[in-house]
């Protein structure tokens, strides 16, 4: 059950019904920092990011979701774990394990952050737009993780029954369709 009154499942689709007013922006900027073709990280590797700082929330909804669609597009499952991802697999891409390490820092102790760590995602062979894309990705998932774990949205339903093949054609703006809007 939702926290809300209003909203009797917990379900990602009815908060974005029941509060339509935001949800155009924010789906327009997941497809920006997730599916833009544009990027230096591949779809596989932004939703990994996004599954990682979920994992770090312990936002199962999240986490699941973003599980799923890093495996539909080609992400290794051996480097999921049950709610995390399995930083020492063999599966990780070696040049993402810093960016990993970033996203967690920033996630966990924002305050912490230094130039150290941006010169470790640079030595790692990323340039600026990878970074911003990377505090983008992060960014967007802290905020996503606090919005569905304070309506009470816990457990991932997977509203669109979506293939692991039509996941690869999926863009965040086809909610709009699903909720009505």
């Amino acid at each position: 059950m939702s926290f809300f009154r209003s909203i009797a499942a917990a379900d990602v689709m009815a908060l974005f019904k029941r509060f339509p007013r935001s949800v155009k922006p924010l789906l327009e900027y997941h497809d920006i920092v997730l599916r833009d073709e544009d990027s230096a990280f591949s779809i596989a590797e932004r939703e990994l990011i996004a599954a990682y700082v979920s994992s770090l929330n312990n936002c199962k909804y999240c986490f699941t979701a973003h599980r799923r669609y890093a495996e539909a597009f080609g992400i290794d499952p051996a480097l999921f774990g049950e709610m995390k991802v399995l930083l020492d697999s063999n599966a990780l891409p070696p040049r993402m394990r810093c960016i990993l390490d970033y996203a967690r820092k920033l996630t966990l102790e924002p305050q912490a952050m230094q130039q150290d760590d941006a010169d470790a995602v640079f030595e790692a062979g990323w340039d600026d737009d990878a970074l911003f894309e990377a505090i983008s990705i992060c960014a967007l998932y802290n905020f996503m993780n606090r919005l569905l774990e304070g309506s009470g949205i816990k457990d991932y339903h997977d509203a669109n029954k979506l293939s692991p093949k039509a996941m690869v054609s999926f863009r965040y703006m086809n909610i709009l369709k699903i909720i009505g809007r």
